[in-house]
């Protein structure tokens, strides 16, 4: 863990695989004083690319700037070509979430974020029901009611309006039960994330527990993964899973759905707050 008085910060890179990478990254910290205190990197091999993530922190005052760092950095990255990313390890990025009517996803990250867990800014709930109000507005945080008024592109709109008024990084998904239109999507890309019960695609639509109950489904889970245009079928964040048998109600299942879902959406958040989540085309690599 880095010291919270000495200056750190967390690089992260994605580039076309070659020989070099972690060689340049390791002289330009080593020139400028930087002590190295994690470390981690991926080739993916087949589809030609290169990930890493480096957490480091100063040893002398020639560390102490981060735009410095970042102008002194940009010639490597332009020399390979680099998507990357500089920030102070305790840089908290902001975060609107969207709920409908279920509580548990928010309550736990409401939680976590008081008590510290969760090292992010929560800047706003949004909800198409009032639901969820009062619990939200008890953590201090704002609420957003955009109730359903049969226009989706004014919802949409208001909601976009809220998200960059607040200049949140991410928009949080936490059982938001509504649809969002491709160009939402688009607009948020690699910035939106979502969780869900891990039946899809089995059992869509109104009360799957109950179906899958009916079905005699053996494991329940739940997955967290970045919105695209097609539904509920974005890069895969986290997973978990948990066995069932034929005691199991169909009241008990979704007990342990709901709980299995707060659990990896958490994790999610706090890993993408980290910085170890990274997009590799239609995957991820997660740094755990």
């Amino acid at each position: 863990m880095n010291n919270p008085a000495v200056p750190s910060w967390i690089l992260t890179l994605v580039c076309a695989d070659r020989v070099g990478i972690v060689a340049a990254v390791s002289q330009f910290l080593a020139e400028r004083g930087g002590f190295i205190t994690d470390s981690q990197q991926y080739a993916d091999r087949e589809a030609g690319r290169f990930f890493m993530r480096v957490a480091f922190e100063a040893t002398d005052d020639r560390m102490a700037d981060t735009d410095r760092l970042c102008a002194e950095f940009a010639g490597i990255g332009a020399q390979f070509s680099m998507d990357w990313s500089l920030t102070p390890s305790n840089h908290r990025p902001r975060m609107l979430i969207a709920v409908s009517k279920g509580s548990h996803c928010l309550a736990d990250l409401l939680h976590r974020w008081q008590t510290g867990m969760l090292a992010i800014d929560i800047m706003g709930v949004v909800s198409n029901h009032p639901d969820m109000r009062r619990i939200t507005e008890w953590h201090g945080i704002p609420y957003h009611e955009l109730p359903p008024n049969g226009d989706k592109a004014v919802q949409e709109t208001s909601l976009l309006d809220i998200f960059d008024r607040t200049r949140s990084d991410y928009l949080i998904l936490a059982r938001y039960m509504q649809v969002l239109s491709d160009a939402l999507v688009t607009r948020i890309a690699g910035r939106c994330i979502n969780i869900h019960h891990s039946f899809l695609p089995s059992f869509k639509g109104a009360r799957p527990y109950h179906r899958a109950h009916d079905r005699g489904v053996k494991l329940i889970g739940a997955t967290a993964h970045f919105v695209t245009a097609e539904l509920d079928e974005g890069p895969i964040i986290e997973q978990a899973v948990e066995r069932v048998d034929h005691r199991a109600t169909a009241e008990d299942m979704i007990r342990i759905g709901r709980d299995i879902e707060a659990q990896v959406l958490a994790r999610a958040v706090g890993w993408i707050a980290d910085r170890r989540v990274l997009l590799n085309g239609g995957k991820t690599v997660v740094f755990r």
